[in-house]
């Protein structure tokens, strides 16, 4: 990779792509850090999943408010925030994360952000990529995130969306095609499958357990004949909790995705945080969580610097 000169950088469009990657996705706030330190302006900006949450929210000029938030999460504010139904189409309705993200991007159009932004989601219908430029942001991002088989899909112009890892884990091919000509992308699955699937076996942490109570109460209180053979299956032992099985499972696919994609639309610069020790629902470390993604950032960018 070349570094630019000055007056390259001051003529480039950059882009920021931005992965999934649930509570690693927290990373994402501490690279945004670095590259503010380090005085890159993002002209660009694109997210799968927590990667449109967060970018959503830089867009909007919010994200010091959003890290102040996650900063204080414990595992309780983490199931404050599921809504469990009856599985359907997800165990998670996803209402009470969209007026979270409410909070931290404005309820508006995404062409009314300040950065020009795309939230990108997998049509579950025809498979197609879905990177959705405009209309309501906050349902933009709600369809990013929508983890098959955990969130309810979102209907959106005749097309029911889930999670835009499905098809584009790190977003590179869309931030370019916004006319982005250098192009940071950030990965934060890369040590996935080496580091991490090994431990699956390990007890679920006490923010998937907590979820998984609050879903059989809500189911108990329904006239159901499937909801007790449902709460046996989910007190099996020693199986990894359902949270774990199906993140671990859409991750090991990104993952995948993401790295012959990367060899076929190379971005400029990738930003590959440490987060082997990170879990899926771990979003109460998130200061941890946003150092290692600081770090990374800052080690990575030095040449651009």
């Amino acid at each position: 990779m070349s570094t630019p000169t000055a007056s390259q950088r001051s003529t480039r469009r950059i882009g920021l792509a931005l992965g999934g990657g649930a509570a690693r996705g927290l990373a994402h706030i501490g690279v945004l850090r670095a590259v503010q330190e380090i005085g890159i302006r993002v002209d660009l900006v694109s997210g799968t999943s927590i990667g449109a949450v967060i970018g959503a929210s830089f867009a909007a000029g919010k994200l010091d408010g959003l890290a102040h938030t996650f900063a204080q999460f414990d595992w309780r504010r983490i199931v404050s925030l599921l809504d469990p139904v009856f599985p359907r189409s997800g165990l998670i309705d996803g209402q009470k994360i969209e007026q979270f993200v409410r909070e931290y991007a404005p309820s508006g159009l995404i062409e009314h952000l300040r950065t020009p932004f795309r939230a990108v989601a997998t049509d579950i219908a025809s498979g197609s990529e879905v990177a959705i430029a405009t209309g309501d942001l906050i349902e933009a991002v709600r369809a990013s995130i929508a983890v098959p088989g955990l969130f309810t899909p979102v209907r959106s112009n005749g097309r029911i969306l889930v999670d835009g890892g499905v098809v584009n884990p790190i977003p590179v091919s869309v931030v370019r095609d916004m006319g982005a000509d250098f192009i940071i992308a950030v990965d934060l699955n890369h040590d996935l499958l080496a580091a991490r699937l090994g431990r699956l076996t390990t007890p679920t942490t006490k923010a998937a357990a907590g979820a998984m109570s609050r879903l059989l109460e809500r189911l108990q209180s329904t006239d159901n004949p499937l909801v007790a053979q449902f709460s046996s299956w989910l007190e099996r032992e020693p199986l990894p909790g359902i949270f774990d099985v199906v993140l671990a499972s859409l991750y090991i696919m990104q993952a995948r995705i993401a790295e012959e994609r990367l060899q076929r639309d190379t971005p400029d610069v990738v930003i590959q945080p440490a987060l082997a020790s990170v879990r899926f629902m771990d979003f109460d470390r998130a200061k941890e969580i946003i150092e290692i993604g600081y770090q990374s950032a800052i080690q990575q960018l030095a040449a651009f610097r």
